[in-house]
């Protein structure tokens, strides 16, 4: 499981003095852009190829919240779903381990605007999540 550890910036935060639930999607997709990049997944090289891997869904179900100065970390896992759908679960948690966000993104590979076949690196991403679970 591929973990990213990150820190709350006061300007990401609301009159609440919370995370404003929208900035939560961003640290999502910071961890899932670090987690590709990791494993040799390189968006540029993706759509110099004309390939390009859209999120076509997102459920997040909000457990707690991150304050300013906050340090948490978010993790990911990937899983295949059919030949061009791939789903990302991930997970915020405090540094203390308190679950505060539990999210699934939902991603296609899509080439002039239509679905295709998941890339051969995306596709072993998937494999070897799936043999490691």
């Amino acid at each position: 499981m591929f973990k990213l550890e990150m820190a709350v910036r006061d300007y990401e935060c609301d009159l609440q003095g919370v995370v404003n639930n929208a900035v939560y999607q961003n640290y999502l997709e910071h961890a899932r852009h670090e987690f590709l990049l990791a494993n040799q997944v390189d968006f540029a090289a993706l759509a110099a190829q004309g390939i390009d891997l859209m999120v076509i869904r997102a459920e997040v179900d909000y457990k707690a919240s991150l304050r300013p100065h906050d340090r948490f970390y978010v993790t990911v896992e990937v899983v295949l779903q059919g030949r061009v759908k791939v789903v990302f679960a991930q997970n915020i948690y405090k540094e203390d381990g308190t679950l505060v966000v539990a999210a699934k993104t939902y991603g296609a590979t899509v080439q002039n605007g239509r679905p295709v076949r998941m890339t051969p690196e995306l596709l072993a991403l998937a494999s070897q999540a799936s043999e490691a679970g």
